[in-house]
């Protein structure tokens, strides 16, 4: 795969004279010679690329047993990768729901900010965010994203927003994963000014705890701060809402036939997310 002796010795970690050897005695034992000797390194013979074609897909072959054996074989475990808060703002806290109803099934929920390689990572299905238009994924929709600012009531307190140039005035916590939330907000509701006093943090998971400790107005997704609303943790000053035109999707490969756990947690979801839908609003700046 490499043509070279260097690269496959670093890749299985022992020595290039090693690697070498390995190929002579395969050489001998075949009585053919796999490889040409260039300058510039080595090159496949015939025969050595007739034998590679075959041995990798043998490999492929192994490999993807292994991974239908060793999970998919298991019929009650669910593997999700999510973003960490998608995670902590909208699945977690309604994870012990779906346990309670089915407590056979084991859920491996892993977070990454980078999109799910379902060839590589061996799971079954993977929160995304955007239009939902993936070639070759299932896309469900799970939830809009509209962002709101939030605080602390403490926060609040000492520092009253009255109006919306108040912000102005207090510092603004972004999130490097979405850097532009806080611009599209100020944008949507015609602030007339740019924010000047930032804190910076590695994802907007870290900004809303950093609103909760006081450090400053995070600008949130509604759906992932419904929960601290509602429990009076952390308060929206001001009402107006901005969606992004993007939205969170479950993901999953359209040649792949879901696992019987993953349509239960589809039927689950679906449910959580009508409960949601169907819920009255209020007008309440905490919904």
């Amino acid at each position: 795969r490499h043509n070279s002796l260097t690269l496959a010795a670093d890749e299985l970690n022992v020595s290039q004279v090693a690697v070498s050897r390995q190929v002579r005695v395969l050489e001998d034992y075949m009585g053919v010679t796999l490889f040409r000797r260039l300058n510039r390194g080595l090159e496949l013979t015939r025969e050595g690329d007739l034998l590679y074609k075959g041995v990798a897909k043998a490999f492929q072959d192994i490999e993807d047993a292994t991974k239908h054996v060793s999970r998919r074989g298991q019929r009650n475990i669910l593997a999700i990768q999510s973003y960490v808060t998608f995670s902590q703002g909208w699945l977690m806290p309604r994870l012990n729901k779906f346990h309670s109803a089915h407590p056979r099934i084991e859920i491996r929920l892993s977070s990454a900010a980078e999109a799910a390689d379902f060839d590589t990572d061996n799971l079954d299905a993977a929160i995304r965010g955007g239009e939902g238009n993936w070639p070759g994924l299932h896309a469900e929709k799970l939830a809009d994203m509209e962002l709101v600012p939030v605080c602390s009531p403490s926060f609040l307190a000492a520092n009253p927003l009255r109006q919306i140039s108040d912000l102005s005035k207090v510092r603004l916590l972004f999130s490097m994963a979405r850097p532009r939330d806080w611009l599209r907000w100020l944008d949507s509701v015609n602030a007339g000014f740019t924010p000047g006093n930032r804190l910076l943090f590695e994802n907007s998971s870290l900004a809303y705890d950093g609103a909760l400790m006081d450090l400053g107005v995070a600008i949130a997704n509604r759906h992932f701060v419904q929960r601290r609303l509602k429990l009076g943790t952390l308060v929206a000053p001001f009402e107006q809402g901005c969606g992004t035109g993007e939205s969170y999707y479950l993901t999953w490969p359209k040649g792949t036939p879901p696992s019987p756990p993953l349509l239960k947690f589809l039927d689950w979801i679906r449910s959580e997310i009508s409960e949601v839908d169907d819920q009255p609003s209020t007008g309440d700046t905490t919904l």
